[in-house]
């Protein structure tokens, strides 16, 4: 659906990171999934004249002023990295903007016995958050953080909040260990789980990495792309890329926007870069 949407607070968590809480209409509430996302327009004008594809960070109620009106919300998770999310930093409360979602295929729950396995890094962490507060709910989660350095590594009290195990490893050392996330998830593995799903949302080199884990170690694993998108509905096929049975002679193409954005990592061809 789409709709207007007024701004709630529009906070920078982390340098270049905001999380923007808008207004919902219920229906988006109770319809969204975790690993959805919205396609937002920042401006009136046609400058820029795309929306811009985010990740559904959280979804709930909150509390008004009045006693007893409670008032559905969404947040999002962005960083600030062109001209179009430069103008939504600069929105404040009170301002509307235009949205459409909920959009994409989620994540698949697994089996509630099972343990959870979350891999993020930057804003490849705001999908995780909404999904985690959902397994949380049956399963024991475990998340593995990463980024360039501590400014990257985003909203790691609200997991811990939810009770999830966290771990955290950063490229400069600045927070956590220093090195990759997917080597931190490695040596975990190594260790014994009882965990039998893997979910990631990040870079794509992490992601191949990721993939290549849960090739090796038999785990079921689920992935987020992050792609450009034109449409978000599968219209314009701006965000397609590779599926695994993907040859010059028999092209097998995915769009992520309406495929996706979550695959199981088997739909995807990880031979070269998507």
């Amino acid at each position: 659906m789409n709709f207007k949407a007024t701004v709630i607070t529009n906070v920078e968590v982390s340098p270049g990171y905001f999380r923007l809480r808008l207004t919902a209409p219920q229906f988006f509430v109770t319809a969204s999934t975790p690993g959805q996302f919205v396609m937002v327009r920042v401006s009136a004008s046609i400058d820029p004249l795309l929306r811009r594809p985010f990740g559904i960070f959280d979804v709930g109620v909150m509390a008004t002023e009045y006693p007893d009106v409670q008032q559905p919300f969404l947040d999002i998770l962005y960083r600030v990295v062109g001209k179009g999310t430069a103008m939504l930093a600069g929105f404040h409360h009170g301002d509307q903007l235009e949205v459409l979602g909920p959009l994409g295929k989620g994540f698949g729950a697994g089996d509630a016995a099972e343990d959870k396995i979350l891999v993020g890094g930057g804003v490849g962490l705001a999908p995780l958050y909404y999904l985690a507060r959902e397994l949380v709910k049956e399963s024991r989660v475990h998340l593995f953080a990463g980024g360039r350095g501590r400014d990257d590594v985003l909203c790691i009290t609200e997991f811990e909040r939810l009770g999830v195990e966290t771990y955290v490893s950063t490229d400069d050392g600045t927070l956590g260990e220093r090195g990759l996330v997917t080597e931190v998830l490695e040596r975990y593995l190594g260790n014994g789980t009882s965990a039998k799903t893997i979910y990631a949302c990040g870079p794509f080199p992490m992601l191949r990495a990721v993939a290549e884990i849960a090739g090796r170690t038999g785990i079921s694993c689920q992935v987020s792309l992050e792609a450009y998108m034109a449409c978000g509905v599968g219209a314009c096929l701006g965000c397609v890329v590779k599926g695994r049975n993907h040859a010059e002679v028999t092209p097998d193409y995915r769009c992520v926007c309406k495929d996706g954005p979550v695959f199981d990592y088997t739909e995807l061809s990880w031979e070269q870069r998507l």
